[in-house]
C-alpha cells in the first residue's frame, strides 16, 4: 500500500503525534522528481482580462448570517470547532460572497490548462479592498463580512483536500474569524468571516496596509495554497487614502492602476505540463518555475511615472532576494501589514515566505525594459544557498515611450510610531522563549508538535511581552504570529537591518540570519464589545508551509 503524508499525519494523531511523524521520515522519498518542461519567458502580459492583475472583490446585498457547519470532519478525523448561531455585525457592514471552486488555469501558453482551486475560481483570488473604521466619517470605513462557500472537488490533480479554513494573514480579527486550522468546512458547506477593519488599540501606527488571505486547514495548508487558494486583502485609511490626488495630510502614494499587488511563487510541473507536488518533502517544497500573479515569468506594461507594488512571497519554502536589473533602488514604504514610519531606499531586499514589502518604483527615467530579478539561489527547502549573478528574472517591466503627468508623491513621513519599543519596553513583565527545532525528521516548537488541546502561552491583553525565537540547527523558519504585529528588537544581540525596524507579522529566523531573534509584542482584544475574563485562542507557526503542516505550530490564549 502506498502511504501518503496525509495518511501518516492522520495515524500520527491517533498514535499520539510523534510515532507516525517520525516513521514518515523513514519512508523513501518521492523518487525522480521531474524538471519542468521549457517555457518561453516574458510572453504573457499581466492584465485584468487574464487575471494577471487580480479583480477587486465586489460587495453583495446583505444576507442573513448563519450558524456555522458542525459536521465537517478534518483530515485528522476530529470534528471542526465552530461558533454556534447567527453572527451579529454592525449595521453598515459590507457583505461579500466568495465561492471556492475549481478553475482551468493557464500558467503559460506553452503548458496545458491546469485544474486549480481558486477563490471565485480565480488564481490569485479577488483582492479585497477595505477602509479602516478607526476614524469617524467621512474618513471612516466599514466592517466586512465574507461568506466563503466550499464548492471544491478533487478534479484531475491529486493535490490538496477539499477541506478549508480561511486565514486573513496579518489581520486583527476575532478568534472565530481567524482561520484557526481546525475551524474547517467541507464541500457544499460555507462559513462566515467577520473582519472589523479597525486597528489594534485604535492606534494610527497599527493601521493595516497589505494583508493577504489563504487556506489554513490543519495538515493540508501547503497543498491547498499550492493549488491556488490565496489572494490579497488591502486596507486604506485617512492618511493612506488610496487616492494620489488627495491633498496633505493624505500621503499621496501611487493609486488606482498604479497600485499593484504582485505575489511571487514557485511551482513544479511534470513532462506533460501538469502541476506536481511532493507529499514527502518535509524540508519545504521548491519548484523550478517562477510565477508572478499566477503566470510564469510574465511582463507588465508600465507608464513613465511612479508605481506602488505590494510584493508578497506566496511560496511554500523559497526565500527571494530581489533586485532591479538597471541597478535602480527601491523606495520601500511598508513591511508586512503596515507602512513604515519613513520611506527607506534600498538596492535590494529579502522576502521570506508570507512576508510582504511594499515599494515605490519610479520609471520616469528608466530604460525601455527593466527586470525584477531574484538573485538568491536555493536548492533545498531548509534554507537558501547564496547570492548569484545574474540571477533569475521574474518579471519584465515594459516601459512606455513618453512620460506622463504624475501627481503621486512619497512624503518624508508615512505612519508615525507613537508607541514603539521606547514606550513599551518599560512595561514588559513577561519574557517567553520558543525554540523551533527539528526532531526525527519532523518539526516542533519547544520539543512539541501542535496539539489543539494544549495551550503554550497565555499573554494578557494590553501587556507587552518579549518573545525570544530560536533556531539552533542552521535551518531557517519564517515565523508568523497571528492577531498582532510586533517589533524586532535584536538579531543575535545586534540591531536588526533597516527594513526590519518597522512593524512585522512574519520574521525569518535561523540559518545565517540569526540563531536568536528577540521581538516585542503586545496583544489586544479584537472584539467589538470586549469582555473581561475571556480567553481568545490563536496560533503561531512556521510559514515554511510544509513545516507548518508537520505540526510546527503552537497555540496561545489572550486573556482579557
Amino acid at each position: 500500500m502506498q502511504l501518503t503524508r496525509r495518511d501518516l499525519l492522520r495515524w500520527g494523531i491517533m498514535l499520539g503525534g510523534g510515532a507516525a511523524l517520525s516513521g514518515g521520515r523513514r519512508l523513501s522519498q518521492a523518487a525522480n522528481l521531474p524538471e519542468s518542461p521549457p517555457t518561453r519567458p516574458f510572453v504573457v502580459e499581466l492584465t485584468k482580462a487574464n487575471g494577471g492583475i487580480p479583480a477587486t472583490a465586489q460587495p453583495v446585498r446583505p444576507f442573513a448570517t448563519q450558524a456555522d457547519p458542525a459536521d465537517c470532519v478534518n483530515v485528522d478525523g476530529t470534528t471542526a470547532f465552530h461558533v454556534h448561531g447567527p453572527r451579529t455585525v454592525p449595521d453598515n457592514t459590507e457583505f461579500f460572497l466568495i465561492h471556492e471552486r475549481n478553475t482551468q488555469h493557464s500558467f503559460h501558453p506553452d503548458l496545458p490548462l491546469n485544474d486549480l482551486w481558486g477563490y471565485d475560481g480565480k488564481v490569485p483570488g479577488p483582492t479585497f479592498v477595505a477602509r479602516s473604521r478607526s476614524f469617524p466619517p467621512p474618513g471612516g470605513g466599514r466592517a466586512q463580512l465574507v461568506r466563503f462557500v466550499n464548492d471544491l472537488v478533487e478534479g484531475r490533480l491529486d493535490i490538496g483536500e477539499p477541506i478549508t479554513a480561511i486565514h486573513r494573514h496579518g489581520g486583527f480579527q476575532n478568534p472565530e474569524d481567524d482561520g484557526y486550522p481546525l475551524d474547517t468546512f467541507c464541500f457544499r458547506e460555507s462559513r462566515d468571516y467577520f473582519y472589523p477593519n479597525r486597528a489594534e488599540g485604535g492606534l494610527l501606527q497599527n493601521e493595516h496596509s497589505t494583508m493577504w488571505y489563504h487556506d489554513h486547514a490543519i495538515d493540508i495548508t501547503a497543498e491547498n495554497v499550492y493549488r491556488g487558494l490565496a489572494g490579497f486583502y488591502v486596507s486604506f485609511n485617512t492618511l493612506d487614502t488610496g487616492n494620489e490626488t488627495d491633498p496633505p495630510p493624505a500621503l499621496g502614494l501611487p493609486s488606482g492602476d498604479f497600485d499593484i499587488g504582485l505575489v511571487i511563487q514557485d511551482r513544479l510541473f511534470d513532462r506533460n505540463g501538469f502541476l506536481v507536488y511532493d507529499n514527502f518533502d518535509h524540508n519545504g517544497f521548491l519548484g523550478d518555475k517562477f510565477l508572478v500573479n499566477g503566470k510564469i515569468q510574465p511582463f507588465l506594461k508600465v507608464q513613465r511615472r511612479k508605481y506602488r507594488f505590494r510584493i508578497l512571497n506566496g511560496s511554500s519554502a523559497r526565500v527571494y532576494q530581489l533586485f532591479l536589473s538597471n541597478n535602480q533602488p527601491f523606495v520601500a514604504i511598508a513591511t508586512d501589514s503596515t507602512l513604515l514610519e519613513r520611506p527607506v531606499t534600498v538596492q535590494n531586499f529579502r522576502l521570506a515566505p508570507a512576508e510582504r514589502v511594499e515599494v515605490v518604483i519610479d520609471f520616469t527615467f528608466a530604460p525601455d525594459e527593466v527586470f525584477l530579478v531574484n538573485r538568491l539561489q536555493q536548492t533545498d527547502g531548509r534554507k537558501p544557498d547564496k547570492l548569484v549573478d545574474p540571477g533569475t528574472p521574474l518579471l519584465k517591466f515594459v516601459v512606455a515611450k513618453n512620460a506622463v503627468r504624475d501627481p503621486s508623491r512619497v512624503p518624508r513621513i508615512l505612519l508615525p510610531v507613537t508607541e514603539g519599543p521606547a514606550q513599551l519596553l518599560p512595561q514588559v513583565r513577561v519574557q517567553r522563549r520558543f525554540e523551533f527545532n527539528r526532531s526525527n525528521g519532523a518539526w516542533q516548537i519547544n520539543g512539541e508538535f501542535f496539539d489543539e488541546n494544549r495551550v503554550d502561552a497565555r499573554p494578557r491583553a494590553g501587556e507587552p511581552e518579549i518573545w525570544i525565537l530560536e533556531s539552533p540547527g542552521g535551518w531557517v523558519h519564517p515565523v508568523h504570529i497571528h492577531l498582532s504585529d510586533f517589533f524586532i528588537l535584536s538579531r543575535d544581540g545586534k540591531t536588526p537591518p533597516v527594513l526590519e525596524q518597522g512593524r512585522k507579522d512574519t520574521v525569518l529566523i535561523g540559518g545565517d540570519v540569526a540563531r536568536e531573534t528577540r521581538i516585542l509584542i503586545e496583544f489586544q482584544d479584537s472584539r467589538e464589545v470586549p469582555r473581561a475574563g475571556d480567553r481568545l485562542r490563536y496560533v503561531f507557526h512556521c510559514h515554511n508551509i510544509e513545516h507548518e503542516d508537520m505540526r510546527m505550530m503552537s497555540q496561545f490564549e489572550v486573556q482579557t
